[in-house]
């Protein structure tokens, strides 16, 4: 059984959890089981991650998943399939070439017409001198002013369609490049189509008849997805609630359409590493050093048996390729010499610098330990899945495979290996999911042996790097990235119903659900700064579901008022979130200032600060206004500070709810058409022999 045999699956996009940066997407496959147990999920995007590839079986009991891995396919192009846009761009720019030529025949015709001139004949030397037809000449330039005004009136008619022509091929060009890249619209040019699928190993047990549908679920990581969030806040005036719709701007250019599927937003890393530390025992008594991971066997015993028909079948075919030393007419290297684990390296042929290659490192051949997780790789908690991440070798630490000898240049000398005992990996060598077999085209002691390093597909990166432009796109208005406004926590929100986000790379906006929030608005007024009154609205989530940071678009009675910023709003937590200036109600702050002595010697400087202000309310409700002033804080104990009586002092919130020093605040009821007066200031009581740094008299 081959996998050329094995039975083709389709696959259609089930679901989508997009996180920071980059998004895990789910396949539903279903169809039934072969003879062989052996099938292929088409449809997986180009831009994947192989690593990141997990398949478990949804139905039925009795079957599971006994292998998974990912596998790259060529296909040719199809001379018949077009693609539209390019076919529209080819046909406006030869339209829009075709009007350029004949508005440059136009303008030349013009320039020749322009060259016009009567020209006498030549005239014999005993002839003599002729008369010039005037009514020729007048005719000659009649005919020159029709020509040339015709030709004109033509031209501008070719400048607009030439005009036209470019702006209507300007506009497919710019459709071509926002295109979704769910086709290859963007797809690196090349000969040959490319396609991945995964390849599938089911286990079906006895109990089960090999004809019964089983549904595979295929789940992958792809990078290229971000997420914003935004929100729609509606409230009526007067009433303590208002509803806000959660939405969510999603750009992706992961290669394929999200179409009818259902989208999840998280604000963790994909790539943050989620392996669990490892414990080390504590013991009480002498100290003992710690053993080092060994994660090394012995290679089974036959090892070498195991290509004996491949090297029977002789070499294979003689490329183009010629390596240096053979084009130079010197003598082919001998094959390495294999070399026991743990034994001493052996002599090369004609000495250590007699040209003969150097004996070759041991390798190392895992197995025997449990395979670590790899750091960077996303796993989803409490699923049975099987990963089919390609592996790659890698030599145990301190070795390095040796190559050929420069020419001219020493010979490197054999590296060092222990003289009893197992090699010792690093950590980086135990990761063993990323370890591949040596194959038998490999000589010496690598054949049939793990090392790292998977082959290098620059194709698929560039493909990765198209997808993960996507993260430089400039963000909206108050948008704010969501690992940014989660702070320490993570959170997920899931649409209630399905969508379709195409795969070009622009922002489009999708609606997450509804939430009740309580509000309140306020008015709030600092006439020290600025004498203006500002309308606030307070907004208290009593829900069990936290809001980021974003924009918000806020309606006020079915109309639309401003979008603004709304900070991240943890569930029980109430913001202030600012509407702009109330331009209905007025405040206007006067200030006084008294400077007298007291004191039995008049050794005391008194400073009588008063402030009066005086607020206006033109609206037509009532309103709650929130006045806040500030007093001068001393750090002398010989100063003294009196305040007026009825202000407060505010109680401290976190971040941007912190006031400064000093500040005072006082809430006034407001009527309708109703006016206030409120009284305040301070006195400031200072030794006569000091001043207050800058002078005395403040406003």
């Amino acid at each position: 059984m081959t996998t050329e045999t094995a039975q083709r699956w389709g696959s259609a996009l089930d679901s989508v959890v997009v996180y920071e940066q980059g998004a895990l997407c789910r396949r539903l496959a279903r169809g039934s089981v072969g003879p062989f147990g052996t099938v292929r999920v088409v449809g997986l995007p180009r831009s994947m991650d192989p690593d990141s590839l997990r398949v478990r079986v949804l139905g039925p009991a009795g079957v599971r998943v006994r292998e998974a891995r990912v596998e790259i396919e060529a296909e040719s192009p199809d001379p018949t399939a077009q693609d539209g846009l390019r076919d529209e761009v080819e046909r406006l720019s030869e339209a829009c070439a075709a009007a350029r030529g004949r508005r440059d025949r136009t303008l030349g015709l013009i320039v020749e017409i322009g060259a016009l001139r009567p020209v006498p004949p030549p005239r014999r030397r005993d002839e003599p001198h002729r008369r010039t037809p005037v009514d020729a000449w007048l005719e000659l330039g009649s005919f020159v002013d029709d020509r040339l005004r015709d030709l004109h009136d033509t031209l501008g008619e070719l400048e607009e369609a030439v005009r036209q022509a470019a702006h209507a091929l300007d506009i497919a060009l710019d459709r071509l490049a926002r295109a979704s890249t769910d086709s290859g619209a963007d797809a690196p040019s090349a000969h040959l189509r490319t396609t991945v699928s995964a390849v599938v190993t089911v286990d079906v047990a006895d109990t089960c008849d090999a004809r019964t549908e089983v549904e595979l679920e295929v789940e992958y990581g792809v990078p290229g997805a971000v997420w914003v969030p935004a929100y729609r806040l509606a409230h009526r005036q007067g009433e303590p609630t208002g509803r806000m719709t959660l939405r969510a701007s999603i750009a992706q250019r992961t290669g394929e359409d999200w179409t009818g599927v259902s989208v999840g937003l998280a604000t963790a890393d994909l790539r943050r590493d989620n392996g669990l530390p490892e414990l080390r025992s504590i013991r009480i008594g002498r100290r003992q050093p710690s053993p080092a991971p060994s994660g090394w066997r012995e290679p089974p015993p036959g090892l070498g048996d195991l290509f004996a028909g491949y090297d029977v079948a002789g070499p294979r075919p003689a490329t183009s390729a010629v390596p240096a030393s053979a084009k130079a007419g010197a003598a082919p290297l001998p094959p390495p010499v294999p070399q026991a684990y743990g034994g001493p390296p052996p002599a090369a042929p004609g000495g250590p610098v007699a040209g003969g290659p150097v004996a070759a490192a041991p390798e190392l051949f895992a197995g025997g330990a449990p395979a670590p997780v790899q750091p960077g790789r996303a796993r989803s908690a409490g699923r049975p899945v099987t990963s089919a991440a390609p592996v790659a070798p890698q030599a145990p630490a301190g070795i390095v495979p040796p190559g050929p000898p420069a020419p001219g240049g020493p010979v490197p000398s054999a590296p060092r290996i222990p003289e009893s005992g197992p090699p010792q990996p690093r950590a980086a060598d135990l990761d063993y999911a990323a370890l591949v077999l040596a194959g038998p085209e490999e000589q010496g002691a690598r054949r049939g042996r793990l090392f790292t390093g998977s082959p290098s597909d620059p194709v698929a990166a560039e493909y990765r790097r198209r997808a993960g432009s996507v993260a430089g796109l400039p963000l909206p208005g108050h948008a704010v990235r969501p690992r940014e406004s989660a702070g320490s926590f993570d959170h997920r929100f899931d649409t209630a119903s399905r969508v379709d986000i195409p795969s070009d790379g622009t922002w489009h906006t999708v609606t997450i659900g509804e939430i009740p929030l309580g509000l309140e608005t306020e008015y709030l007024c600092v006439p020290s700064v600025e004498q203006a009154v500002y309308a606030t609205l307070v907004v208290s989530n009593s829900t069990g579901q936290a809001l980021l940071a974003g924009p918000v678009e806020v309606t006020l009675d079915d109309e639309f008022l401003l979008t603004t910023a709304l900070p991240t709003l943890a569930p029980g937590g109430v913001r202030r979130v600012g509407l702009g200036r109330a331009e209905g109600i007025e405040v206007t702050r006067r200030t006084s200032v008294h400077e007298s002595t007291s004191g039995l010697r008049n050794n005391v400087t008194v400073l009588d600060h008063q402030v009066r202000l005086e607020l206006a309310n033109r609206l037509t409700r009532p309103v709650v206004l929130e006045v806040r002033e500030r007093v001068p804080v001393s750090s002398e104990a010989d100063v003294r500070i009196e305040e007026r009586a009825g202000w407060t002092t505010p109680e401290e919130g976190p971040g941007p709810d912190r006031h400064a020093p000093g500040t005072r605040i006082r809430r006034v009821d407001l009527p309708a058409g109703g006016t206030a007066a409120l009284d305040g200031g301070y006195e400031i009581r200072i030794p006569a022999g000091k001043a207050i740094v800058g002078g005395n008299r403040r406003s």
